[in-house]
């Protein structure tokens, strides 16, 4: 498997487990994404530390996986980038648009503290 699933109470993090997420593994993500939003897990993290190349169709897992969270008013947070995978969201302009966080840990606090303005 390319990829490593944890659930948390409040969210799920997916870790990535590959140095390149591309068309040869980005379409088994995006369904693995989707049928844990359909679960009902509406908060996912993407831990993407050991990924060092992403192309267009991991860029589109990643879109997906963020809509569908928006879409059920969760939040979706890519994490850990290295430079090359930077570089990619950055030039795409997706920066922008993502929830991006420097480690996990970030990423939980920014969940924690979503959580408290909704309670």
């Amino acid at each position: 498997m390319d990829f490593g699933i944890q659930r948390f109470t409040d969210y799920t993090l997916v870790k990535i487990l590959v140095e390149r997420l591309d068309i040869n593994n980005a379409p088994v993500l995006k369904s693995e994404l989707v049928a844990e939003i359909a679960k009902g897990e509406k908060n996912i993290v993407l831990d993407v530390s050991d990924c060092n190349y992403c192309d267009s169709s991991g860029l589109s897992a990643i879109l997906v996986a963020n809509g569908l969270c928006e879409d059920a008013l969760g939040t979706f947070i890519l994490t850990c980038l290295q430079h090359d995978v930077e570089q990619m969201i950055s030039i795409s302009m997706l920066h922008t648009v993502l929830v991006i966080t420097t480690s996990v840990e970030e990423a939980e606090l920014i969940l924690m503290e979503k959580g408290k303005q909704i309670s």
